[in-house]
């Protein structure tokens, strides 16, 4: 037998279940015109963009080429074997360049979107994220143009045969695969460089701690070796430059985790909320 609740109190549960559903189609109405001003930022980045992809794409294969010239003592070509094949590549490019043009106002918009479901002082401690995330995958990139290129290209340049036994084997790179690699280890890279980030920020909300990760370390070490050798060539000297940096990483992420918890500890000794 079922009970039906009173007739006064059901316009009392239909208005419940009314201003409910209103706010939740208000943050989605917002998530969508955030996302549409997101995308027309990027497309808006990428259009500008690629009016310089050429120049961009020569700036990439510049520390490449100039170790294979001096290594072989002769300009490196590149080559595309379709037609349309540098026109989708710069495209990639533009639209690779727009994303760094258009991210400090794509992080605004994510910024205003959480920020009124955040405290005063949460919203003090997610700047730092917003503003270091793209310094450090900066900083990530630009240790692959600046080590890992032309690390790249002695490594590749010197598997050429010139001449040996009436047979010449000559590296010419395809525009396409060139571009495909760089931004392959770019991202790598940039994405590797944001671990202190992501670690320190799962530590503020209380999923890891410093003795998780430092107990984890011959896991994380299986993991970042894995890492590297999926996103780097298949050379022992360009996994341990992608593996190297990224162990670093982890350990100062230990240590950036420590300092959260004593800091954390010192303001629940003091009565104080924690940060």
């Amino acid at each position: 037998m079922t009970f039906a609740p009173p007739k006064d109190e059901q316009p009392e549960i239909t208005d419940d279940v009314e201003s409910s559903r209103a706010p939740l189609l208000e943050h989605l109405n917002e998530l969508r015109s955030r996302l549409i001003k997101s995308l027309l930022a990027l497309t808006v980045g990428a259009i500008g963009c690629f009016y310089f992809a050429g120049d961009i794409y020569l700036l990439l294969i510049k520390p490449f080429a100039a170790i294979a010239e001096d290594i072989r003592g002769a300009p490196l070509e590149f080559i595309f074997t379709a037609p349309m094949e540098f026109f989708f590549a710069k495209l990639k490019i533009a639209v690779f360049a727009g994303l760094f043009v258009a991210f400090p106002f794509i992080a605004w918009q994510v910024y205003a979107f959480v920020a009124p479901g955040l405290y005063k002082t949460e919203r003090g401690a997610f700047w730092p994220y917003l503003v270091l995330a793209p310094v450090l995958f900066s900083v990530g990139a630009a240790f692959v143009y600046f080590v890992m290129l032309p690390m790249l290209a002695r490594f590749t340049v010197s598997m050429e045969q010139i001449e040996a036994a009436g047979t010449t084997i000559r590296l010419l790179p395809k525009v396409a695969d060139y571009l495909s690699l760089v931004m392959a280890l770019m991202l790598a890279f940039g994405l590797s460089f944001q671990l202190p980030l992501v670690l320190t920020l799962l530590a503020r909300i209380g999923i890891v701690s410093a003795r998780m990760l430092a107990g984890g370390r011959k896991y994380a070490i299986v993991a970042i070796l894995a890492f590297a050798a999926v996103f780097t060539p298949p050379d022992p000297m360009s996994q341990i430059l992608l593996a190297g940096p990224v162990y670093l990483l982890y350990e100062i992420s230990i240590f950036c985790v420590k300092l959260i918890e004593k800091k954390a500890n010192a303001a629940e000794t003091a009565g104080a909320p924690a940060p």
